[in-house]
């Protein structure tokens, strides 16, 4: 399709609600020469543009495959309903955004798997833009499809679609796959996709998901076979040194505005506070800082090439960074004038936080957020949050000495051994924050309380990997008893729907049974499943009869024997140190940070070989 110019792309656009999505041309893309490139690469968002836009890991690899002196690299947003009801009435493909080439005119299409619950959206995008939605089905003129993200983490519900699979920080790993790729190419392409296939599988964090054979027993998982020479496990791959990492000093900035629509740069990544149900806090080890000057330099370059008015400091737990003080004094003092505000999102439930973010006025305008994620000290112990009540009390207490007149509490319910006492702690909690407000705060207004709560769901690679979820019914049991203990006045209540919170679970800890799953779900009008307008769970129960899977085999407690679908994907967390973790929690005995306490025995620095600056343990 050489040649093709997508020019009756224009003709279709005012047939939408929102153009600006599929326009392209942003302040800060590239323009590539498509005829002077040797490796095409159109990365692609499984959600909408505005969704997706803000999303830092695609801005990064955007920029380090255009970086490349051989490469160009585009974008592509899963469409609206409307503008796929377009592209299927017309016949059009789906296409990126810079070039409005075809999907298939790409080299490689590489999606992103930030969350369960966007699979189906995976296939949609594969769908529209003509690409066949299995690896096996997928010939010599076919893109190479690669996932990336968490979830590929586990990536098994999904490995049918993929061609490869990365797993880890992908700055450096998306330049040896070019590299590798230009050499066959060079070489005239010997063997044809199977070989190009097997020597991809030979970089360090890649996955090749047509080199293993699933084997079941029932409905049951019990190995993944290695075909040939591929190996057992495949190790994530990390960037040792951020400050040496690239980082996009002129990200760009979008059309309409995104869910996060501002400047943002990266603390730092990984977290060592041991929380047992997070999967990013596991498989994101070892922390890695950037240097101070690399922080500000980066605000700098970003905040001049965009003209956003607003700084965000990003990380798992940024008031964690060992230099964050240093790094506000000097962002504030050095663009007080410009009006820029600074935010810290992801903060401890401590008073130090909270006057962190007082620090760069954060907290006056938006409120305070905390997440002490359960209502007791008992089971935050099983959980290993390490908050206080005290702490807690003390968040609360600064923040409203400074006149904070909101405050959003995040909850779970459904954590294992958690009964009714820690539903009652959470409405404790709530009343304790109204007469805290009631003592000391500055304004005369009523206070606001946003209390939101999600299911739990025990993710693959973290302690809980082995626990059973409870049902939609037991959720909403956990739900409805906590509204009837919550006072009426004072008190905004949400919660995540039980039917998405089950499907993602069984999700998250599926293997390959499912794709076929997906595939019917999506055939039958499965769009955006985590939008609670959109999820249909009527589609999935059909989906799941449909293939006679059963899903409650996939949230049911397993022993410490049992086959994980995920174990020959590793982050560098050892098995043994996960179950340990695991009988701590139900001794309820909490963990201490190993950047600040003793080496807890993860595992990750041995395996990486890699310390971090500002903390760690070898």
């Amino acid at each position: 399709m050489e040649g093709y110019t997508m020019s009756p792309i224009d003709g279709i656009l005012d047939r939408v609600e929102k153009p600006s999505r599929y326009m392209g041309s942003e302040l800060n893309t590239y323009g590539k020469a498509w005829d002077e490139a040797s490796t095409r690469v159109v990365w692609a968002y499984p959600d909408l543009y505005e969704v997706g836009s803000s999303h830092l890991g695609l801005q990064i690899l955007y920029n380090v495959v255009n970086q490349h002196p051989r490469a160009l690299s585009e974008r592509v947003y899963c469409p609206a309903l409307d503008m796929e009801a377009v592209l299927r009435e017309e016949s059009l493909p789906l296409f990126s955004l810079e070039s409005r080439r075809p999907l298939q005119d790409f080299d490689f299409v590489g999606i992103t798997l930030q969350y369960e619950l966007t699979y189906t959206n995976v296939l949609n995008l594969l769908d529209l833009g003509n690409i066949p939605l299995y690896a096996k089905d997928r010939d010599e003129d076919d893109p190479l499809v690669m996932a990336g993200g968490p979830c590929a983490f586990n990536v098994e519900p999904v490995a049918d679609f993929f061609d490869l699979v990365v797993l880890g920080d992908g700055e450096t790993v998306v330049l040896e796959i070019i590299e590798v790729y230009e050499t066959w190419c060079r070489a005239g392409a010997p063997g044809g996709r199977s070989e190009i296939l097997t020597r991809l599988g030979e970089i360090t964090g890649v996955y090749i998901p047509g080199h293993y054979v699933p084997c079941y027993e029932g409905e049951h998982f019990r190995a993944l076979v290695p075909k040939g020479e591929a190996p057992e496990v495949i190790h994530k791959r990390t960037v040792a040194n951020l400050d040496g990492a690239p980082f996009p000093e002129a990200p760009i900035v979008p059309y309409v505005e995104a869910v996060h629509d501002r400047a943002v740069v990266e603390l730092f990544r990984g977290c060592t506070r041991g929380c047992r149900f997070c999967m990013p806090g596991m498989v994101y080890r070892p922390v890695r800082e950037r240097a101070p000057e690399t922080v500000e330099d980066l605000a700098g370059c970003i905040l001049s090439h965009t003209g956003y008015e607003e700084l965000s400091l990003v990380s798992l737990s940024s008031s964690d960074y060992s230099e964050i003080e240093q790094v506000l004094d000097r962002l504030t003092t050095d663009y007080s004038d410009d009006y820029v505000s600074i935010s810290l999102p992801s903060l401890r439930v401590d008073d130090y936080s909270v006057k962190l973010a007082e620090r760069v006025r954060e907290v006056r305008h938006t409120g305070l957020t905390l997440a002490p994620e359960a209502g007791t000290q008992r089971l935050r112990n099983v959980i290993n949050k390490n908050v206080t009540d005290a702490d807690f009390q003390s968040a609360l207490k600064a923040a409203f000495s400074v006149g904070v007149e909101s405050v959003k509490l995040y909850f779970m319910v459904g954590l294992p051994t958690e009964e009714d006492a820690d539903l009652i702690g959470i409405f404790e909690m709530v009343r304790a924050c109204q007469a805290l407000y009631s003592e000391h705060a500055t304004s005369r207004r009523p206070l606001k309380i946003n209390l939101s709560v999600a299911g739990f769901i025990p993710k693959p690679h973290t302690p809980f990997q082995w626990e059973r979820q409870l049902t939609c019914d037991e959720l909403e049991e956990r739900i409805q008893r906590l509204r009837d203990l919550l006072p009426r006045r004072g008190v905004k209540f949400s919660w995540h729907d039980p039917a998405t919170t089950r499907l993602e679970g069984i999700l998250a800890r599926g293997d390959r049974r499912l794709a076929k799953v997906i595939e019917h779900a999506w055939a039958h009008g499965a769009r955006f499943d985590g939008w609670s307008e959109f999820f249909d769970p009527g589609i999935w129960a059909s989906a799941f009869e449909a293939k006679k899977v059963t899903p409650a085999s996939y949230v049911r407690e397993r022993s410490r024997g049992t086959p994980l679908p995920w174990r020959h994907l590793s982050p560098g967390i050892s098995i043994d140190f996960l179950w340990r973790e695991r009988l701590r929690a139900f001794d309820g005995l909490p963990t201490g940070d190993c950047r600040w306490a003793s080496c807890s025995g993860c595992g990750v620095c041995l395996c990486s070989g890699e310390k971090s600056r500002g903390g760690g343990h070898e």
